[in-house]
C-alpha cells in the first residue's frame, strides 16, 4: 500500500517531489489504512482494490493534515517541521491539493463507485467538521453535544469510511458491514478525544506543542467537563478567559491546570471506556477471527497510546 502511495505521488517536478519525499519520511501510525485492510480481512478478501482504497484514504487524510497546519500555523507534526513552516503556506496548500487529486485517482482504480462516492463525501465532512470547530470557538459553545457533533464530522467520519471502503473493496454488502461502520464511528470519536487529552499534557513524545487548541479558543472534552461541572466561582473566570480570546501562555497554563484539577481528564477516559463497551456490541455480530481481535486490539491501543 505504501508503494502505491509513493508511486501515485511521484512527479518529475523537482520541487514537488522534494516536498512530498520529505513529508513521507515519517509516515505516522497509519491507523486509517490499517483499518481499511482489517475491514477487508474481516470479510475475507484483501485484494489490490483494498490496497488502493487504503492508499486513497491515507492520501486524503494527509491532505487534510497539511491544510490544517496552514490554517493553524502549526510548525511541528510528528516531531518534524511542517510543510508550511519549511516551504511556506503557498506551497503547502498546493501540496495538499496534489494529495487530494491523487487520492481521488487511487479511488478510481478500485473500480467501485461506492468507494469514489465515499471519498467525495468524506472530503465534505472533513471540511464541515473544521468549520464547525471554528464556529464553536467563535460562538463559545461550551456543551459536550456540539463538541461530539464536530468531532464526528472532523475525525470519526474518516474512520467510518475506512470500514466502509475496506468492506466495499472486499465485496461485502451494506447489511454485512453496517455494524462495523458503527464500531468505527465510536473508535474514531475515542481517537479524537484521546488526541484532545494530549493538549492538556506535557508528554514530550507527542511531537507537537501542547495547548494548541486553547490558543485558538477551541474547547475540547477535558475542559468542557471542568467548565460545566466545577463550582461557578471557579468556572466563570475560565469562561471569561475563553470568551476574550488571544490567550497568553500563562492563561493557557491556567486553563490546562483547571481542566486537570476539576476531573476533565478522568471524565474523558470514562467516556472513552463507555464508548469502547458500546462498540463491543457492534463487533459481537461477527464470528471470531484474528481480524476481529485486531479491531479490538486497535481500540485498546487508541485509548492507551502515549502519542
Amino acid at each position: 500500500m505504501n508503494a502505491i502511495i509513493h508511486q501515485s505521488l511521484y512527479t518529475p517536478n523537482e520541487l514537488m517531489n522534494q516536498v512530498v519525499t520529505n513529508y513521507l519520511t515519517v509516515k505516522g501510525k497509519q491507523i486509517r489504512p490499517i483499518m481499511v485492510i482489517l475491514s477487508a480481512g474481516l470479510f475475507g478478501n484483501v485484494n489490490q482494490h483494498v490496497l488502493h482504497a487504503g492508499a486513497a484514504l491515507e492520501m486524503l487524510h494527509n491532505a487534510s493534515l497539511i491544510h490544517d497546519d496552514v490554517v493553524d500555523a502549526t510548525t511541528l507534526r510528528r516531531g518534524r517541521s511542517t510543510v508550511n513552516s519549511i516551504w511556506g503556506n503557498h506551497i503547502a496548500v498546493l501540496v495538499g491539493d496534489y494529495f487530494v487529486s491523487n487520492a481521488l485517482a487511487a479511488g478510481i482504480r478500485t473500480n467501485n463507485i461506492e468507494i469514489i462516492s465515499a471519498l467525495s463525501e468524506l472530503g465534505k465532512e472533513l471540511s464541515l467538521g473544521e468549520i464547525d470547530q471554528i464556529c464553536n470557538a467563535r460562538d463559545h459553545h461550551f456543551d459536550e453535544q456540539s463538541y461530539l457533533s464536530m468531532i464526528r464530522k472532523k475525525t470519526a467520519s474518516l474512520f467510518m469510511n475506512c470500514a466502509k471502503m475496506g468492506a466495499e473493496a472486499a465485496g461485502a454488502s451494506f447489511e454485512e458491514y453496517a455494524p462495523l461502520v458503527d464500531y468505527a464511528e465510536l473508535l474514531g470519536l475515542c481517537f479524537q478525544i484521546k488526541d484532545d487529552i494530549f493538549d492538556y499534557s506535557d508528554n514530550q513524545e507527542i511531537g507537537k506543542p501542547t495547548g494548541n487548541d486553547l490558543r485558538e479558543s477551541k474547547v475540547t472534552m477535558p475542559l468542557l467537563y471542568a467548565l460545566n461541572n466545577a463550582p461557578a466561582d471557579k468556572a466563570e473566570p475560565m469562561k471569561d478567559l475563553l470568551r476574550r480570546g488571544n490567550l497568553s501562555d500563562e492563561e493557557i497554563a491556567t486553563l490546562i491546570e483547571f481542566a486537570n484539577n476539576n476531573g476533565g481528564i478522568e471524565y474523558s477516559y470514562s467516556r472513552m471506556a463507555e464508548m469502547q463497551e458500546e462498540a463491543e456490541r457492534y463487533l459481537d455480530v461477527y464470528p471470531d477471527s484474528d481480524w476481529k481481535q485486531s479491531f479490538r486490539d486497535l481500540f485498546g491501543y487508541i485509548i492507551s497510546r502515549h502519542k
